[in-house]
């Protein structure tokens, strides 16, 4: 007989082996065979708790288990329930900060899955049985029904400007704020704006007094950047790509209560204040700092004006902040091989004196705040894990203070020719344009004891919304209204790479109204695969797929034949119904839906949300189906009764869908409305299934709602945004004459400059060039798609080039194959 620590097993159990990684249904011997509740005996033992031990780790999530083993389930809740498993995994097996990073790494797909993860788009398989109903569910979904649209809540019309109601729910929603030196692509989209979009809609749907604010981040040196890039002022850049961010917002049907910018009076009054508390209160720092100077422009450099090597993972174009490839902060002198953007000089490391938030003596009021904040609100996994591994080994003093001239000034002698830091300033925004919104604005920004806050971003950003400027609200003690639900997203992939505007690869906002493309298409699809748990990649052939079958096949279908119904063979009236027991459980599967609509969307969970959209138009299409109300329609009197109770229950699962669409479709949840003339009054959502189209009903012109989209139509538009692909180059050395020897040597196109002579950047150049080498080598051997190839031989290419600079070389040319020179 097996036993655990020489604890005897019951007899006839199975004894598997104890890995933590091992599956639940292994263990369902051990619980399912038993006739008792527990392992050894009527009562918990030790070999009960020393089994729920092992399989804590694996199975937190008991609702996960199939109903095969259902014992299973209940004996580890009942364990999970009592007070020594309770201590034992609050003390021991669940540390501070653990639960939410394993949480956080069971949605990210193991190694073996992350290829095939990457291209299916697919969410993880849910449980596919459904639940059996329960007779009282029926009854009162009937109920439900027969009370019609007299049992919905009367839509909230708020006033304007949107104001904090006292006794009503209070939601102020923001998204973050896009840079305004750059066109957004899908993935900047979905990760911020649309995602605070669709559940701004639905709050709204839900009467909640709901207000949603963004605008253009403006200020820092992005935009100097970007100025000196195309001959312009900052002033110039930030009005010229203000009006792009609100055109293609405005056209993806974004419902902003306001869209402003930070360049603003009110940006400066509010900024400046908070600075000025902190200052009064002791939370700021003066110490000089090591930064990089270039002395050909004759300016200390800010982080965004110097590129190097990330010090952390070698990537070659990593920014003075942060490392695009890999996520992490840096210090520009932190860099291997600084140089700056505008001149492509080599910057000098020079002392100069900034202003810090003191953060270590911030953060015995950040801490409990936090543990309040994710107790009472809904953080995503991922934010929790991130804000976790910023203050786990204790925060430091952050600069708040930059070298620059664009940015909201310093109001402090000795610094006055500074200005604030973006992300000091930034976030700030959120408060300075609700100000230019309404001179209310502290209703909303200090008052945490009425107002809700939600912050929508992407993961980047997540320590500067949990830490930095909560931190600096803390410090102001103003009585701020700070963050009680953190939705942060993973990233949206484009096809098998990355978004990038320079090569043309990826839809662009500005780009996705010429695909010929509804918008609510676009949306549909971004939603579809919103990235909550793990990385997701855009796919032009899973949008197609997902077109023409879960919209045309599935959605459109449901609603334009129950629409057509009602047209063709009642008069465009919907008829008199007679509810049999199936229509009944009809009702009452709707209403499990709608719910776990709601449930889902109240935890932020969209993408989770949608399914239940779709799940109930397929219940619809099988409804119809089963009953062919097309062929009863001709029969006799029965027949046709019949053919009335599924139309006039099918169009009013329609008007449903109609309201639950209309966070992700606003334009296609509009035109539902008007084809089945669904009156204002019914355009509201509750938790019940109720019947807002009754006999007599008249509805209008009924039309399809979707278009099918064609292989041709999306290999084009694949080939077109999937940037300029190389042509087969090939290496040929072209004479020229030998410059003189005092002549400089010229520095490659793109790319760090090269100093010739140094044996150091020679020796490293020469191992890239070789990996490099190696790497197309083995992309070949395994036949990888030629974009793929052409990309990493054109990489090669540029390090042989490099790597000729070096060592005193002419360059090498690249002439296209097929025109190799004589």
């Amino acid at each position: 007989m097996g036993g655990f620590g020489g604890l005897p097993f019951p007899q006839g159990a199975v004894c598997p082996p104890v890995f933590p990684e091992a599956e639940p249904s292994a263990w369902a011997g051990a619980v399912s065979r038993l006739d008792a509740a527990f392992l050894a005996q009527d009562t918990q033992s030790v070999a009960d708790v020393v089994v729920w031990g092992a399989l804590f780790p694996v199975l937190q999530d008991e609702a996960s288990l199939s109903n095969e083993l259902q014992a299973l389930r209940t004996w580890f809740q009942t364990m999970t329930l009592s007070e020594a498993c309770r201590k034992a995994a609050d003390s021991v097996l669940m540390p501070k900060g653990l639960l939410e990073f394993k949480s956080y790494l069971q949605k990210q797909p193991p190694p073996c899955l992350a290829v095939e993860r990457a291209t299916s788009n697919e969410p993880e398989e849910e449980e596919a049985s459904e639940r059996a109903l329960t007779e009282e569910e029926i009854r009162a979904a009937a109920d439900a029904w027969a009370r019609g649209a007299a049992a919905l809540p009367k839509p909230w019309c708020p006033q304007k400007p949107v104001l904090p109601v006292e006794g009503m729910r209070n939601v102020l929603i923001t998204s973050a704020l896009p840079y305004v030196n750059n066109v957004p692509h899908l993935g900047n989209i979905i990760g911020c704006v649309l995602s605070a979009d669709t559940f701004a809609r639905y709050c709204r749907l839900r009467n909640w007094n709901t207000l949603y604010v963004c605008g253009t981040d403006e200020y820092g040196t992005a935009t100097e950047t970007k100025a000196v890039e195309e001959g312009l002022t900052p002033r110039e850049i930030c009005d010229k790509y203000n009006a792009i961010h609100a055109d293609i917002y405005r056209w993806f049907h974004i419902s902003f209560d306001y869209f402003g910018r930070t360049t603003t009076p009110h940006q400066t009054t509010i900024a400046q204040d908070i600075f000025q508390r902190l200052l009064a209160r002791g939370f700021l720092l003066q110490d000089t700092v090591e930064q990089l100077q270039c002395e050909g422009c004759q300016r200390f450099l800010a982080d965004r004006f110097v590129e190097g090597i990330c010090p952390f993972c070698g990537y070659e174009e990593a920014r003075g902040d942060q490392c695009d490839k890999c996520g992490k902060l840096i210090n520009a002198v932190e860099l291997k091989r600084p140089q700056c953007k505008l001149c492509r000089g080599v910057p000098v490391v020079k002392p100069t004196q900034h202003l810090f938030l003191d953060l270590p003596k911030l953060e015995e009021q950040l801490e409990p705040w936090l543990e309040h904040s994710w107790s009472s609100g809904d953080w995503t996994a991922n934010a929790r894990y991130i804000t976790r591994s910023w203050i786990r080994d204790g925060l430091k003093p952050r600069c708040i203070t930059r070298d620059l001239k664009w940015g909201t000034p310093v109001p402090l002698d000795g610094f006055r020719d500074k200005v604030f830091y973006v992300w000091f300033d930034a976030p700030i925004g959120y408060l300075s344009i609700t100000a230019n919104y309404t001179d209310q604005w502290e209703k909303w920004w200090k008052n945490p004891q009425q107002v809700e806050l939600y912050n929508f971003m992407a993961k980047d950003n997540v320590p500067f919304h949990s830490v930095i400027f909560p931190c600096s609200l803390l410090g102001a003690d103003d009585n701020y209204t700070l963050v009680n639900h953190l939705i942060a997203t993973e990233y949206l992939n484009y096809e098998d790479g990355k978004f990038s505007k320079s090569r043309g690869v990826g839809v662009f906002g500005d780009m996705a109204k010429d695909t010929g493309i509804p918008a609510d298409i676009w949306r549909f699809y971004l939603l579809y695969l919103r990235p909550e748990g793990q990385d997701s990649a855009f796919s032009w052939s899973d949008l197609m797929l997902k077109n023409n079958s879960e919209l045309l096949n599935n959605l459109g279908n449901f609603i334009n034949r129950a629409g057509m119904f009602v047209c063709k063979f009642f008069g465009g009236v919907v008829p008199d119904m007679v509810l049999t027991a199936d229509d009944k459980r009809l009702l009452a599967r709707v209403t499990l839906e709608l719910r776990q609509y709601h449930q889902l969307l109240e935890k932020v969970r969209i993408r989770d949300a949608l399914r239940c959209i779709l799940s109930i138009s397929r219940h619809g299409n099988q409804y119809i189906q089963v009953n062919e109300p097309w062929k009863r329609i001709k029969g006799n009197e029965e027949d046709r009764q019949r053919a009335g109770t599924v139309t006039g229950v099918a169009v009013n699962m329609a008007s449903l869908l109609a309201v639950m669409v209309q966070p992700y479709m606003p334009s296609v949840s509009l035109a539902i409305q008007g084809q089945l003339c669904i009156p204002p009054e019914c355009f509201v959502l509750s938790h019940i299934f109720t019947c807002t189209l009754p006999p007599g009903h008249r509805v209008g012109t009924v039309s399809p709602l979707f278009q099918k989209l064609e292989n041709d139509q999306i290999e084009a538009l694949r080939k077109r945004f999937g940037g300029g692909q190389p042509e087969d180059l090939t290496v040929v050395r072209q004479a020229k004459p030998t410059p003189p020897a005092s002549a400089p040597v010229p520095a490659p196109a793109s790319g760090p400059v090269v100093a010739p002579g140094d044996p150091q950047l020679i020796q490293e150049l020469t191992e890239q060039v070789a990996k490099q080498g190696n790497h197309v080598r083995q992309l070949k051997a395994n036949k990888a798609e030629k974009a793929e190839i052409d990309a990493e031989v054109a990489k090669l290419l540029e390090l042989k080039k490099q790597l000729a600079l070096a060592e005193g070389k002419s360059p090498e040319v690249l002439v296209p194959k097929g025109k190799r020179k004589k």
